[in-house]
């Protein structure tokens, strides 16, 4: 039940203490007497129940959640923090006796965050107190990048990650119908799975591994068709563990001629779409240039005008297969949401199209700065030859005119293969046939040239985007958009966002949030106390280059 606090005042004895122990303040001093109460019971009140003994005051294991990452801490010692550190005791405003709370307290308050849904709390509220103080306000720069966040799940073979998804399965229901799984199952099971294995305890032989693998994959079998039986207990197969188990088996497994068979990878889906652990679903495959990993990726997006305090102002998590285009417009979306639009967005390759630079401008007014993908033509890669900034396009008449002064014959609006809409433009194949200039246009020896464009919006803001980016200004502007490699590296050094301490999307989320809220604060703390922004280090070598000098 909660038990709503007015305004607590910080005892006397405190208040001594502090100001004797630290003359010059901390954060978490600084914390207090900045904004007296970051959080008030009342925005926790639809978390809690209305009836039961009254708890410990939830804005306080909310302050005490974001303490816990600026200092780095696991939950005991948090608690142990809160009964024996002074500033602590001042930013929570108790007596120096107070003897604290259980550290349980803080895992079941993170759960009643989960539960209601209400991950993003703690990190909109501190921004909202930002705003309200004038640190913080839309228009302006901002800038965007992500990371890759490893889970808590060992690395596994394919053999190995199918025994322990079915041990997993075995060991759930196990504890919830111990009789039931007894009354069927095979004495051989037990010796099976009875514990995890090593691959170097598995057989070598590919023929044999393989039908070890296939013997895995009958067991499983057998499993769910007993699940699927009507003596089966009904709440059986509304487990997690048994659904997870019934996907990979589809994944992995066929039945021919009534034999279960292993597929080979070729058939399966892909990687970022299986999940391979029975205790992390949520986590995926992902890659991104040269690094793959298991697990997730979160998006970064922070201020960036340089006379004012840098505050991140959104944290996306997703799971690591999931690109990082998909995100832009989500980002802006929430953006809009807190009352955050930039007017510049400064992002990399990843993060902008020719859709998404029109649909940032139209919806938001938001001018989207990245840099566009090349043309991949043939033509734009050979110097002289003809790619399509050569051609001219008169859209009303729905004609495009080549180098050589030809119209176009055709035009024929579709859409791709990613369903987005697109212009085939032909020409004739009489003239382009006869054209002296062929070999720079198509080297093709039976089809005339064609083109496909964007709609008209869409693609003159690419043209535009691609002839700016190659002058010096759009260069020199673009600069700006390196500063995030070190939130990210903040981040991963102080916060260890990298990897993740929990198991599950919505956990691995929660704590990205707590940790941005935790840097802002020390952003903040470090800017009030004239700390200017860090610079681009580089090695002693490379400043004696001239033009870095």
């Amino acid at each position: 039940m909660l038990r709503p606090t007015p305004q607590t005042p910080i005892p006397e004895e405190t208040v001594a203490a502090a100001r004797g122990a630290f003359p010059n303040g901390t954060l978490f001093v600084w914390m207090r007497d900045e904004f007296e109460q970051l959080y008030q019971d009342e925005e926790f009140a639809d978390l809690y129940a209305d009836k039961g003994q009254p708890g410990w005051s939830p804005w306080r294991l909310a302050l005490v959640c974001i303490m816990q990452y600026v200092a780095d801490l696991n939950d005991r010692d948090t608690a142990d923090a809160v009964r024996g550190r002074i500033d602590w005791k001042y930013a929570l405003g108790l007596p120096l006796s107070d003897p604290g709370f259980h550290f349980s307290l803080l895992s079941e308050f993170r759960n009643r965050l989960l539960s209601g849904g209400a991950e993003s709390r703690l990190f909109d509220r501190v921004l909202g107190q930002f705003e309200e103080k004038g640190w913080l306000s839309s228009g302006g720069k901002q800038r965007t990048d992500s990371t890759h966040v490893l889970s808590t799940i060992s690395e596994r073979s394919r053999l190995e990650a199918l025994h322990e998804c079915l041990r997993a399965a075995l060991n759930c229901i196990s504890e919830q119908e111990p009789e039931w799984l007894q009354s069927w199952i095979c004495g051989d099971w037990y010796q099976r799975y009875g514990r995890a294995i090593d691959d170097y305890r598995l057989p070598k032989k590919p023929s044999e591994r393989t039908a070890y693998i296939e013997q895995i994959g009958s067991d499983g079998m057998v499993l769910l068709e007993q699940l699927w039986e009507e003596n089966a207990p009904t709440r059986l197969r509304q487990l997690p563990i048994v659904e997870h188990l019934r996907q990979y088996w589809v994944q992995h497994f066929f039945i021919d001629n009534g034999k279960v068979k292993l597929r080979k990878q070729a058939d399966m889906p892909m990687s970022g779409m299986r999940s391979d652990s029975p205790y992390d679903p949520d986590s995926r495959y992902g890659n991104k240039r040269s690094t793959t990993w298991h697990g997730y990726k979160v998006h970064v997006s922070e201020t960036c005008d340089p006379q004012k305090v840098h505050l991140i102002t959104d944290v996306r998590t997703t799971p690591a297969h999931v690109p990082d285009i998909d995100q832009t417009a989500i980002i802006h979306e929430a953006l809009e949401a807190r009352g955050l639009l930039p007017n510049e967005h400064y992002v990399d390759a990843a993060y902008v199209d020719a859709e998404l630079l029109v649909a940032a401008q139209q919806h938001y007014n938001i001018e989207l700065i990245g840099p566009i993908k090349a043309d991949p033509s043939w033509q734009a890669k050979e110097p002289g030859a003809y790619d399509s900034s050569y051609f001219s396009i008169n859209w009303d008449e729905q004609t495009v005119t080549c180098p050589q002064g030809h119209l176009s014959k055709g035009w024929t609006p579709r859409v791709d293969r990613d369903n987005n809409p697109v212009i085939t433009v032909n020409f004739s194949k009489p003239v382009c046939r006869d054209c002296p200039v062929r070999s720079l246009c198509t080297h093709s020896e039976t089809y005339p040239r064609s083109l496909t464009l964007h709609p008209q919006d869409q693609q003159e803001a690419l043209q535009h985007a691609r002839t700016q980016q190659q002058t010096q200004p759009w260069r020199e502007k673009y600069q700006i958009r390196a500063g995030i490699e070190g939130t990210i590296s903040q981040a991963v050094v102080g916060f260890g966002i990298r990897n993740t301490r929990y198991r599950g999307l919505a956990r691995t989320r929660l704590e990205h949030l707590v940790s941005a809220t935790a840097i802002n604060l020390k952003r903040l703390f470090a800017w009030v106390n004239g700390v200017p922004h860090a610079t681009t280090r580089i090695s002693r070598f490379a400043a004696l280059d001239p033009q870095v000098a």
